[in-house]
């Protein structure tokens, strides 16, 4: 039968990763997670999770809105890692 030779659809692959740097970022300017998720617009527990970098899918709105606040860019944020 055919099926057998078929190859997997998935095949995992190291492709490194996204952190996030606004901890060190609101750190550093002294903004807490709680001032911040106001000047956003935002819940807490969704700054809490940028901060913590525990964002499984990124929201581009949120981060707009970070950047305008923090006056600093998407790549101020974000950083690949292999």
């Amino acid at each position: 039968m055919i099926m057998e030779k078929l190859e997997p659809i998935f095949v995992k692959r190291q492709y490194g990763r996204i952190d996030l740097k606004l901890n060190e970022i609101m750190d550093r300017r002294g903004i807490t997670r709680n001032a911040l998720a106001k000047a956003v617009n935002s819940r807490f527990e969704v700054i809490d999770k940028w901060y913590n970098n525990k964002v499984e899918t990124l929201d581009l709105d949120i981060l707009a809105r970070i950047c305008c606040v923090l006056e600093c860019s998407a790549q101020d944020i974000i950083e690949y890692k292999k």
